[in-house]
């Protein structure tokens, strides 16, 4: 089987270059400015909180507005929405040439954020509608996630390599290019929106309020279980809030006569497995990650390269198993492929839960386990959900999918610190730990990754179930089977 652009005609590569810079930057964005965070700090006198929301303002911004987008692009045009982002990428990448102070780098984020959100549900939802055939589908979105992934394992390294030669700035200025090349290849490669593919529908904008609300909350309350511990009234007031907020939303939807999301279609059996196998993983990738990088570094003393050095089973396997996850699909069918990868993560999370602590060699192993499963349900879950959804509905399906690894990924963490937090007294980045506090931290990663694994396993064994009752007859739920391929529209 070819693997790469090749096996497409000469409009759809140029389409599926332009839908692979969204997905580049997006993986590259944050990974790549992690590294030059203490450069930042020195270099704008920024305190530790603002360095944080450096880097939070993005994320925060980005999963917040993600759903409002998402139905955005479904009645005005998923093209035109992601043209604007990226022009609107473009402007705020090049804004940063002219920052002088934390406060200010921290708007240009935001607002970066605000261009991912109107540009990622609608990398997914294009690439889908350029094919009628499942295993085109696949193929292209196994490419577009194999060029992102590559620009997440190089960003730190290369970031590193920008520093030592120009100012932070140009970490920043490299989106303007992407956003570029982007905008060329959709516009040249992706024909304007037919009105019969979107809805006219009225803009639900106290459902959009009460969303948003819901997920810039949920996103936020980890981060202050991490900073602040279980002791501080912000992160369960915070959590409180992000709870109201969600029974609102719902309230909101299940009364609107046009509501922002039909919760409906979420309760598809093709829509809802696929979202619950993509929140698994991003719980996995997310809370053993940031496990394992304080195990690496505090309980083990590796330094930061080193630690690094001990993601890269992690980064190898993401980056070596593009040309298999086709191979893979075609023989399993799309559902068997989504569990049984599945299945994967929750093996990964309890072999590191339960053997980690014993040696680097087990450690590497979960994580080669788990990204081998994310390789394949980052392609087919985001397949599966479009398959389930009208065609008038595929940006807020992209939306939903893009959403469910945010907020479980923050959930991850959250799970980790809490966690840690409460088994680990004393303070975790002093330089030598007693026998004690040792004993502490390896008690704590090992409960953690247990609730990790066991709230994995209830997604993963949900979704199963969901699968099945779409197979047994429900209609939205597909064909388990990959078709002959037809030619790309």
């Amino acid at each position: 089987m070819t693997y790469g652009l090749g096996m497409f005609d000469t409009k759809t590569r140029i389409a599926l270059a332009g839908l692979s810079a969204v997905f580049l930057f997006e993986m590259l964005d944050n990974s790549i400015l992690t590294v030059a965070l203490p450069t930042i700090g020195r270099d704008l006198h920024a305190s530790t909180l603002a360095l944080q929301w450096v880097t939070g303002a993005y994320a925060v911004v980005f999963g917040g507005l993600m759903l409002v987008f998402g139905a955005v692009a479904d009645r005005f045009g998923r093209r035109r929405i992601m043209l604007l982002g990226l022009a609107l990428l473009g402007a705020a990448s090049l804004a940063t040439a002219f920052v002088t102070t934390a406060e200010q780098l921290i708007a240009v984020r935001a607002v970066t954020g605000v261009a991912a959100a109107m540009t990622t549900p609608g990398s997914i939802a294009l690439a889908f509608r350029l094919f009628t055939d499942d295993g085109q589908r696949v193929r292209a979105m196994t490419l577009i996630t194999t060029v992102g992934l590559v620009g997440l394992a190089i960003g730190p390294t290369a970031g590193g390599f920008v520093l030592a030669v120009a100012p932070w700035q140009v970490l920043l200025l490299v989106n303007v290019p992407i956003a570029a090349l982007a905008l060329l290849g959709i516009r040249a490669g992706i024909a304007p929106d037919r009105p019969e593919d979107l809805h006219r529908d009225p803009v639900d904008a106290p459902g959009a309020v009460l969303g948003t609300a819901t997920i810039v909350l949920a996103l936020v309350a980890p981060t202050l279980f991490v900073d602040e511990g279980t002791g501080s009234w912000a992160p369960w007031a915070t959590t409180g809030a992000a709870v109201v907020a969600a029974v609102l939303f719902v309230l909101r939807e299940r009364s609107a006569a046009y509501p922002l999301l039909d919760l409906g279609l979420i309760a598809r059996p093709l829509v809802s497995a696929g979202l619950a196998y993509k929140a698994a993983t991003g719980l996995a990738v997310a809370g053993m990650g940031y496990l394992v990088t304080l195990q690496l570094q505090l309980d083990w003393g590796w330094s930061p390269s080193l630690a690094a050095v001990g993601m890269l089973p992690q980064v190898v396997v993401l980056i070596a198993a593009g040309p298999f996850v086709n191979r893979f699909v075609e023989r399993a069918g799309l559902e068997r492929s989504a569990w049984l990868s599945s299945i994967a993560v929750v093996a990964g999370l309890a072999v590191y839960a339960l053997l980690g602590h014993y040696g680097y060699v087990w450690v590497a192993l979960s994580l080669a386990l788990v990204a081998t499963a994310i390789r394949v349900v980052g392609v087919v879950a985001g397949v599966n959900v479009m398959r389930g959804l009208p065609e008038n509905r595929t940006s807020i399906g992209a939306a939903l999918v893009d959403t469910a690894s945010e907020v479980t990924s923050g959930a991850g963490v959250a799970v980790g610190g809490t966690v840690i937090a409460a088994l680990f007294t004393g303070a975790i980045a002093a330089p030598h730990w007693s026998a004690g506090q040792t004993t502490q931290f390896e008690h704590a990663v090992t409960l953690a990754g247990l609730v990790l694994t066991a709230v994995a396993a209830l997604l993963v064994g949900w979704a199963m179930q969901r699968t099945r009752r779409g197979a047994a007859g429900t209609p939205d739920a597909g064909d388990d089977r990959l078709a002959a391929p037809r030619a790309a529209v």
